[in-house]
């Protein structure tokens, strides 16, 4: 499997406060960013895959979410995370 606990764990490391703090906005918003690279790669070698086609643009629409919550409550944590991770408005 492409997503197992162990990288889970270095992505909550890495955004989050700790590798156990997997409810911050942040972290968050790097796993959802794991997966939709993920699934945007399968997405190019079989392109009538109409399922996973959905649950990207759900996974979009989750992390867009995220994202505008982080203006809301703090910008400069919003800039940060974008720019880490290279995600563009």
């Amino acid at each position: 499997m492409y997503l197992d606990s162990a990288k889970k764990k270095e992505i909550f490391a890495k955004y989050g406060k700790s590798n156990t703090d997997t409810g911050s906005s942040e972290a968050q918003i790097a796993l959802f960013s794991y997966r939709i690279s993920h699934l945007t790669e399968h997405l190019k070698s079989n392109k009538k895959d109409y399922s996973t086609e959905r649950a990207l643009k759900i996974l979009v629409g989750k992390r867009r979410r995220l994202l505008d919550y982080l203006i809301d409550t703090d910008i400069e944590r919003y800039r940060s995370i974008i720019k880490e991770l290279g995600i563009r408005k």
